[in-house]
């Protein structure tokens, strides 16, 4: 085991490589020279030269060990660049990483759990008037855009409801109570595709032999379905559920974005906005590396669930 998961860590450097080279083309080369714009229209010709030397503009682009590649290399692996207002892209992260998991973690695991469970039921009710409800439940919800669900949420649950929910963040309130709604919405809003998901995995498994074998021996329908169903249903769920791990850190954009919450996401947002290409890049960064390493997870778990998956 040990032996597979490092050599699955010594596959990821050429892509780790492959990143930073697509970084490197898409935010100096394609990008060009943003030392003016970044200096503004009054700066000094002194001014726009620091500039240029502190984003390794003057430099050569490569074939050089302090070439504009090198630059890149050692700002990017390191979260060491200045955003445009000076302050360095690493703690503006640090600062946002905690508004972005108290949203993200609880959406996360609240759409795995319920997602699962109701699965698991509504594919033993196949065929059923209420498994008829729920499919159309589930693609009605699937219709109704992202924006309507947030928008839906904010006018009636906290504008118009006496729920306590605040319209938007305030940072005189405690985290929890501003990050309450976000998370309603965020279920809300993903339930009816993960339930739709998880119940075609679980279809599949409930027509096999083994179960009606196990219904034949008289086990519960409990015992058959969390025992049995769930556990050889287990790769596709993992494959959903560890690759949605990595944008976790990133947050939703949406939500923080019109909640006015200062995560990952809002900070993706207002960079793009922004022009501020330093933190664009160190942030696509972060999530290509962490989706790269759950992957490797990925692989390893399915070792653990499937004894037929071999680690070589």
């Amino acid at each position: 085991m040990i032996a597979y998961v490092i050599r699955r860590l010594l596959y990821c450097i050429p892509i780790v490589f492959g990143v930073l080279v697509v970084t490197f083309l898409l935010f100096n080369v394609i990008r060009g020279d943003v030392s003016m714009e970044y200096a503004g229209k009054n700066a000094t010709p002194e001014t726009i030269e620091e500039i240029r030397e502190e984003l390794g503009l003057n430099k050569p682009v490569i074939l050089a060990w302090d070439s504009q590649f090198t630059h890149h290399l050692k700002q990017t692996l390191t979260f060491s660049a200045r955003a445009r207002d000076r302050e360095l892209v690493i703690d503006k992260i640090k600062r946002g990483v905690p508004y972005s998991l108290a949203i993200s973690v609880p959406v996360f695991f609240l759409l795995v759990t319920i997602g699962v469970s109701l699965a698991l039921i509504v594919a033993f009710i196949r065929g059923t008037i209420g498994d008829f409800a729920i499919v159309i439940a589930c693609i009605i919800g699937m219709s109704i855009p992202y924006l309507s669900y947030i928008l839906f949420g904010q006018y009636f649950l906290a504008y118009k409801g006496n729920f306590g929910f605040p319209v938007f963040y305030q940072p005189y309130m405690s985290l929890a109570q501003s990050v309450i709604l976000p998370i309603i919405i965020g279920v809300a809003a993903r339930l009816g595709f993960q339930l739709r998901f998880y119940r075609t995995v679980m279809l599949d498994e409930m027509r096999a032999d083994y179960v009606r074998t196990a219904f034949s021996k008289g086990l519960g329908t409990k015992t058959v379905l969390f025992k049995h169903v769930l556990k050889n249903a287990l790769i596709p769920v993992i494959t959903n559920v560890v690759l949605t791990i990595p944008y976790l850190i990133l947050g939703s954009f949406l939500l923080e974005r019109f909640f006015g919450i200062p995560g990952l996401g809002y900070l993706m947002l207002d960079a793009i906005g922004s022009r501020d290409f330093e933190v664009i890049n160190a942030l696509t960064f972060m999530v290509a590396i962490l989706y790269v390493v759950f992957n490797v997870l990925t692989d390893v778990c399915y070792a653990l669930v499937d004894p037929r998956v071999k680690l070589e």
